[in-house]
């Protein structure tokens, strides 16, 4: 993994009348790392993304994008070099699933993006669905068709600029099993190749296996922050989620939990069964 600074927040908080949503948050994110944040609902895990892809302006601190003050950038320019995968998309117009891809690729000549846009849709197996309607797919399939589009527009980006930085927002929410996995493992794809991930996600042990490293956010503040061995512990999670977990480990080390309760239940089902 490169060590090449792509993002930085320096001392950023956000706060919105008498709210403090963003509370003195410093985070650096390197080319080709995969990066979590978890913690619970309201946490300003989203804010905090938020502000990384510069929807939102930090109240006081500072954000830079390779090198240079995130909203010095103009929208063209930032879309060249960072692709955010929004935790909700509604489209009501019935564009296609390709139509839908396809505008990943902005002012690129479609000639020129279309071999980047069939393999997106490829790559998130809607192959099939290539020209179907967004609408009348379930609510997985249309999330797969606009991280194609967003890999599209990294793609596109990083064909001009060299790696860039996406960023996902509770991306695997509506998505089954076999398909969070995939996702999972396509942005691992994209991090080997130098592109800098940033996710929130809301299952653990998912985090666990996506990230090199886990920001643990609590109350708009870290809590928490370093490999998941060191943050996905149970006084941890005890601290931010006031949840009691057996936290266990896979057979190559890694650490995965159980909430009490599902634990007392699996050990009363192995005693009866």
């Amino acid at each position: 993994m490169a060590d090449t600074p792509v993002l930085t927040a320096s001392g950023i908080s956000l706060t919105i009348g008498q709210a403090t949503l963003l509370n003195h948050v410093d985070l650096t994110v390197t080319s080709g790392e995969m990066v979590a944040i978890v913690g619970p609902n309201g946490a300003g895990k989203s804010t905090l993304l938020r502000l990384l892809s510069a929807d939102l302006r930090a109240s006081r601190g500072a954000i830079t994008l390779k090198g240079r003050d995130l909203h010095a950038w103009s929208p063209a320019e930032l879309a060249m070099r960072r692709a955010m995968l929004s935790q909700h998309v509604s489209v009501s117009f019935p564009f296609t699933v390709e139509e839908v891809v396809q505008m990943g690729r902005g002012n690129l000549p479609l000639a020129s993006a279309q071999s980047l846009v069939n393999a997106a849709i490829d790559e998130v197996g809607l192959g099939d669905f290539r020209h179907r309607e967004l609408p009348t797919l379930s609510g997985g399939e249309q999330q797969r068709a606009h991280f194609a589009r967003i890999l599209v527009q990294l793609a596109c980006g990083e064909a001009v600029h060299g790696p860039g930085i996406l960023l996902l927002d509770e991306p695997t929410s509506s998505l089954d099993l076999r398909h969070q996995i995939e996702l999972v493992e396509i942005s691992r794809q994209r991090a080997r190749n130098g592109t800098a991930v940033i996710a929130v996600l809301h299952d653990l042990n998912l985090a666990v296996r996506f990230a090199d490293r886990i920001i643990v956010m609590r109350n708009g503040a870290v809590a928490a922050e370093g490999t998941p061995a060191e943050t996905i512990t149970s006084d941890v999670i005890r601290r931010v989620f006031d949840i009691d977990v057996v936290v266990a480990r896979t057979d190559d080390g890694a650490p995965y939990l159980l909430p009490q309760m599902m634990q007392q239940i699996a050990n009363s089902t192995s005693i009866t069964g």
